[in-house]
């Protein structure tokens, strides 16, 4: 099963952008489903956005226009291009990665993301 590792949350002020990626400890081929939820205190976790292996995408509307969900299988790397931040975007983000065969799921740390000015 693979590792999965968040980077690139942060502070940004409302109208900004961030690029949060997910690293995978091996190969990301054989994970069907890929995407990313967030979670703010005292709430569900809510799925931003998925991609499959195939290149369909799915995104909560709140985000749609806003975010782009992409992969690059050669980089054992996922990316959530955020565009035009708001502040209730703000939450901690988790990505996650979809075996096809064995339907196991990994999960990342987290990574804050913070929309505030």
């Amino acid at each position: 099963q693979v590792q999965l590792v968040e980077s690139g949350g942060g502070l940004v002020q409302p109208g900004g952008s961030l690029r949060l990626s997910c690293t995978a400890s091996g190969s990301i081929f054989g994970l069907s489903t890929m995407g990313w939820y967030r979670q703010v205190p005292g709430k569900q976790r809510e799925l931003v956005a998925s991609l499959t292996r195939g290149g369909s995408t799915n995104y909560e509307d709140s985000v749609k226009g806003r975010f782009t969900i992409s992969r690059e299988n050669a980089q054992n790397t996922m990316y959530l291009q955020m565009n035009n931040l708001k502040p209730e975007d703000t939450a901690v983000y988790y990505c996650y990665g979809r075996n096809g065969e064995t339907a196991l799921t990994s999960w990342g740390q987290g990574t804050q993301v913070t929309v505030s000015s």
